[in-house]
């Protein structure tokens, strides 16, 4: 079986620009795309006691894939596009449908609006536990979000696209990431900023004075530790323009501040369990919630 870019629809704004968004990646990656909508059946006092009959359920039930793959094969007439719906737990199911994804895409409404299907716990649950790259896309992303979506002889096609942002821990530089953050540039024809940030020693930092020349000193052997752990990817892929950027402070914060000039921000996520709740890490879960552009959380060892 082939795999796909699955995105999950609630009917929301954000999960249809997450079907919009993913509709283009999928053209990018010469990949079909599932429309994957997800209803959980109302329990059975409930539904009888329901304003609404059976057909008319099914019918509004129905309405949220159609009109989204409707939609999309308007915009989008080159890509493979197939509808699915399962009843279920949503956390559950999306979780089950990554394991034959190349890469999951939902919705997220962050902390500028009300708490909503990615920020609550059903969308943390999906990320913290799922074994494939996950999207999550904003609202507010625009029709045009740096994939090149214009045709190609058209003007706009050669407006410069943002840049892919990779925030990067160079103590354990994982591969899985890495390649994701410098295909994800290849294939859009843009740059890769990689941000990695530093911090002194626990033993210097409390209680001692400010030494410029130890924070200098730092500061270099961050950069150079930068620059080996991507020499081997500037090689594999030439072609992809790359910027190295090490600053001071909370990579949550640095990542979030260099996604106002991206066009996608890629974090990782270590893939270990845990026997309660869901663990996505300080700065994977804070990148979610505060940063402007879609943000791909990639699980690694």
């Amino acid at each position: 079986m082939p795999r796909t870019v699955t995105v999950g629809l609630d009917g929301s704004r954000e999960s249809r620009a997450a079907a919009e968004w993913a509709a283009r990646e999928a053209e990018l990656r010469d990949l079909p795309l599932k429309l994957l909508h997800v209803w959980e059946p109302a329990p059975e006092p409930m539904a009888q006691a329901s304003l609404l009959d059976a057909g008319t359920r099914q019918h509004w039930r129905e309405r949220i894939p159609r009109e989204a793959a409707e939609a999309v094969r308007l915009r989008h007439p080159e890509v493979e596009v197939a509808v699915e719906q399962l009843p279920g737990r949503p956390a559950d199911v999306l979780v089950k449908a990554a394991e034959s994804a190349e890469l999951l895409v939902l919705g997220s409404r962050g902390l500028g609006g009300p708490v909503g299907f990615l920020v609550g716990s059903v969308g943390l649950s999906v990320v913290a536990h799922v074994d494939r790259p996950v999207v999550l896309v904003r609202s507010t992303e625009p029709a045009a979000d740096g994939h090149g979506t214009a045709p190609k002889d058209t003007p706009s096609a050669a407006t410069a696209v943002r840049p892919v942002v990779l925030g990067l821990d160079v103590e354990h530089p994982d591969e899985a990431l890495i390649a994701f953050a410098f295909e994800s540039a290849a294939r859009r024809g843009t740059s890769l900023r990689v941000v990695h940030t530093w911090y002194p020693p626990p033993y210097y930092a409390y209680g001692t004075p400010v030494n410029p020349a130890l924070n200098e000193a730092l500061a270099l052997s961050a950069e150079a530790e930068l620059a080996k752990a991507l020499s081997p990817w500037r090689a594999r892929f030439p072609d992809v323009d790359v910027v190295e950027v090490t600053r001071y402070g909370s990579p949550a914060e640095h990542l979030v501040e260099a996604s106002r000039d991206a066009s996608l921000i890629v974090v990782g996520r270590c893939a270990r369990r845990i026997p309660v709740g869901a663990h996505i890490g300080h700065t994977a879960h804070s990148v979610l919630h505060h940063a402007t552009v879609p943000v791909a959380v990639v699980p690694h060892d």
